[in-house]
């Protein structure tokens, strides 16, 4: 008794530590949101782009800015430097010395070349950031079908126990009634049968299950045996919301990062046009300099001087004419691309606003269908026990009973993943939508 009584104190002791472990498998929606959204792999990339195109942001606007260089130097000579005046061997410098030069130098002018340079790398770095906003979308359009996945798996997986227990039931049923002579062997084995492939298509519904917890722990940076438990949002579902499909394109062709990402890029084309078209152009330009020479036969060791000066490129073998041909040849790349891009985001909402519409619409139709599969079975389990039915009949009610249940669980999960697609493809944040 003392031992019971030992046993059961360790047991509460160890329960409120049970009850945290299960709240740490807990997942809602809203929290595996956040979570990969911010540590995904895949968020870590693009994040890295677009702090690789700020360094090309800075790299571009540092031809705007002076430019400061030096050099130092040492240098012997064999023979001391000399010239000849009148006969006579004048030595003209130290047979070795010391010298360094700083030169500063200003781009004053160069027809917007370097501006237009610095302009379009900012364009790309917002064409980075909105390619990051369609990288979280993506991930979080992925997460929330994989959440929905399993909660969907593991219903189906209840439901294919629940199928099991009801044959396991009508096969109890069937062995007392043959044992009396009422049925035939052959009535029996029908439900024999039955329920092993139930018991088979159990385990298939298992193995789905635990691969799609599998992947949604991937999706989480978890390992991926941990347990998980994903929370049920709602039970009911709301009907979709109306919008005329005019508007919804228009929205998505608006919003859709993929396109911004194509608008700013364009951007950057048009100046980096400006760039290439500024090679052609002379380049103003002034410099300061200061210049130490070691040479004890030099009037001034030290000497400072400015210069203004003007650089223009005549000839390179046709490279910038080519380079600007290719820029041209780029935007028109890209416009073709981006129509083609709008076409297909058009064609992927309305693919999706049709799954939305047809999923809710199974919602209806198999709202009520669950309810008479059930009672439908209890009618032809009494017939049968009352010797005025067939096994065939109760094996026939149980496996409407299991596919009205099926239907109706896909049916809903297939709406909320069409839902949340609808959203993605309009361009809206999931972060926002899905809480």
């Amino acid at each position: 008794m003392k031992m019971n009584r030992t046993l059961l104190t360790c047991l509460m002791m160890l329960l409120p530590f049970y009850h945290a472990a299960a709240a740490q498998d807990m997942l809602t929606l809203s929290e595996g949101l956040k979570i990969v959204t911010e540590d995904s792999r895949v968020i870590k990339v693009a994040k890295w782009s677009e702090a690789l195109a700020e360094s090309d942001a800075k790299m571009a606007r540092s031809a705007m800015l002076p430019d400061l260089t030096a050099t130092a130097a040492y240098t012997y000579f064999k023979d001391q430097p000399a010239m000849l005046f009148e006969g006579m061997v004048v030595p003209a410098s130290n047979t070795d010395f010391y010298h360094h030069r700083i030169v500063l130098q200003q781009i004053l002018f160069a027809f917007r070349g370097n501006l237009s340079r610095y302009d379009a790398a900012k364009m790309i770095v917002e064409a980075q950031k909105f390619d990051s906003v369609r990288a979280r979308n993506e991930v979080a359009l992925e997460f929330i079908k994989s959440f929905y996945n399993l909660l969907e798996a593991r219903h189906l997986s209840e439901l294919a126990a629940k199928e099991i227990e009801r044959l396991e039931a009508h096969n109890r049923n069937a062995d007392q009634l043959y044992e009396k002579g009422v049925i035939t062997k052959n009535d029996l084995l029908q439900v024999q049968v039955r329920l092993s492939d139930a018991r088979q298509n159990h385990l298939s519904a298992q193995n789905l299950e635990s691969i799609l917890a599998a992947k949604l722990n991937n999706l989480l940076l978890r390992p991926l045996n941990d347990s998980i438990e994903p929370q049920e949002q709602a039970v009911t579902v709301d009907a979709p919301r109306q919008i005329e499909l005019e508007n919804a394109w228009e929205m998505a062709t608006t919003n859709r990062p993929e396109i911004l990402v194509v608008d700013r890029t364009l951007s950057a084309l048009d100046l980096d046009e400006t760039v290439k078209r500024s090679e052609f152009l002379p380049k103003l330009f002034v410099s300061g300099a200061n210049e130490y020479t070691q040479n004890d036969y030099q009037a001034h060791e030290n000497e400072w001087l400015v210069t203004f000066g003007i650089t223009i490129n005549l000839y390179n073998g046709g490279r910038s004419s080519a380079d600007l041909q290719k820029t041209r040849r780029k935007k028109k790349q890209l416009l073709e691309q981006r129509a083609q891009l709008v076409d297909g985001i058009k064609l992927e909402l309305q693919s999706y606003l049709l799954s939305q519409d047809n999923a809710y619409a199974s919602i209806l139709v198999n709202r009520d269908a669950a309810g008479q599969a059930e009672e439908n079975l209890r009618i032809n389990k009494n017939r049968y026990e009352e010797g005025e039915g067939t096994a065939t009949e109760v094996l026939d009610a149980i496996t409407l009973l299991t596919v009205a249940e099926t239907n109706r669980i896909r049916s809903v999960y297939d709406y909320r993943r069409a839902e949340a697609a609808v959203h993605y493809a309009m361009g809206e944040d999931l972060r926002d939508i899905c809480h």
